[in-house]
């Protein structure tokens, strides 16, 4: 097949491939924009800094309540919010619950205080975690 003038006024002019330079710009590109992305999320995590949480156990009593425990560390005029998830075996969120932890009262510092949720269940579960904690106002 020959390009043509009769043919490119007919269906118009051959597309040009993908140089090297348009290659070597996208793949920048690229990497700008994953770089900008971790840089906001390591951003968004720090603020979430003034809380954090540990996972310490779970109980099944019956297949529609579960009881997740964990800890809790914050400044101890802040209160902080938990999300808790109970866990199916194919890890469908089959309970959650979102946890208000208040100031301690006459301590300064930070304070780690241990947490028991009880929580309502679809189905049985065979996991129970701290999904995230934040400040409240945060």
């Amino acid at each position: 097949m020959t390009d043509s003038p009769a043919l490119a006024a007919r269906y118009g002019a051959p597309r040009r491939g993908f140089t090297k330079q348009r290659a070597r710009l996208v793949i920048i590109v690229a990497l700008v924009v994953g770089i900008a992305a971790a840089a906001w999320l390591t951003y968004t995590s720090s603020v979430r800094a003034g809380v954090s949480s540990n996972d310490i156990g779970f109980s099944t009593p019956d297949p529609w309540h579960a009881e997740i425990d964990f800890q809790v560390s914050k400044d101890a005029s802040a209160t902080a919010v938990c999300a808790v998830h109970a866990l199916s075996d194919t890890y469908a969120v089959v309970g959650f619950k979102e946890v208000v932890i208040g100031p301690d009262a006459g301590r300064s510092g930070t304070t780690t205080s241990l947490q028991r949720v009880p929580l309502r269940t679809e189905t049985a579960a065979v996991s129970g975690v701290v999904d995230s904690c934040w400040l409240k106002g945060a």
